[in-house]
């Protein structure tokens, strides 16, 4: 994809993209060259790492439709673009652990570090960076107004069924989804899913136990590894089909 000019006009910025306009209800979200972590606290160039997460999530956007679940995704837009639809985004992030790993385990010491979760936990988190995207009790949504009643289950519903598409992905492909976060978005015929389905928002464990994702970097802070991880992700989820 050709740079970006200054004729595009922003309208979002975030840690690891920028949303550009692009033509009646469209933008492209496109993917810096940058990873953080811990809220930002941590933040390096990682050159390359843009197109890495632009390919991959848009190929598990393709993933997800062809489960027959909704996205905001239209095409790749190569490079480090991703062409998406306009969508009226809820403030939260939806989390799906399949293990005990990250935060639960510090919440709940009675469970222990990789212990499998049956049936899997989602959880809802209240989407605030100064904040820290506090987790909040399934009814907190409804009583601040976020949600309707009945959309708590529509929400799990699909938090649910994107777990079972990606899930199954990965493990044909020798690795263990232990959790991963999804944004969702509304329109007239009920939810989607949007923002982006990469190394930075899935944790993927082989069987040794190493990781292909962001953990990586907090551990290391090596944005080499980390790349060399990205790279082996998208090999074996192999490239979007859908090219703008």
């Amino acid at each position: 994809m050709a740079p970006l000019s200054g004729a595009l006009r922003l309208l979002y910025e975030g840690k690891s993209k920028r949303i550009y306009a692009a033509g009646p209800g469209e933008a492209l979200m496109v993917f810096k060259d940058e990873v953080t972590a811990f809220n930002g606290r941590y933040r390096d160039e990682a050159p390359g790492k843009g197109a890495y997460s632009a390919a991959l999530t848009s190929r598990m956007f393709e993933l997800l439709e062809s489960y027959g679940i909704k996205t905001h995704y239209i095409c790749y837009a190569g490079g480090n673009a991703v062409k998406i639809r306009l969508a009226d985004v809820i403030p939260l992030e939806v989390i799906v652990r399949n293990y005990v790993y990250g935060s639960m385990k510090k919440r709940l010491p009675l469970l222990k570090e990789m212990d499998k979760l049956e049936p899997p936990v989602v959880e809802l988190h209240y989407k605030d960076d100064r904040l820290g995207d506090p987790l909040l009790h399934p009814r907190d949504p409804v009583a601040a107004g976020i949600l309707a009643e009945d959309e708590l289950n529509a929400i799990e519903d699909l938090a649910l069924r994107v777990n079972n598409a990606l899930s199954s992905f990965w493990r044909d492909r020798g690795l263990t989804l232990v959790d991963f976060k999804i944004e969702v978005a509304r329109d007239n015929s009920g939810f989607m899913v949007v923002d982006e389905i990469t190394g930075d928002t899935m944790r993927l464990i082989d069987p040794e136990g190493r990781h292909y994702d962001k953990e990586v970097y907090r551990r290391t802070r090596s944005t080499e590894l980390l790349l060399q991880s990205y790279v082996r992700l998208l090999e074996a989820a192999g490239n979007p089909s859908r090219r703008c």
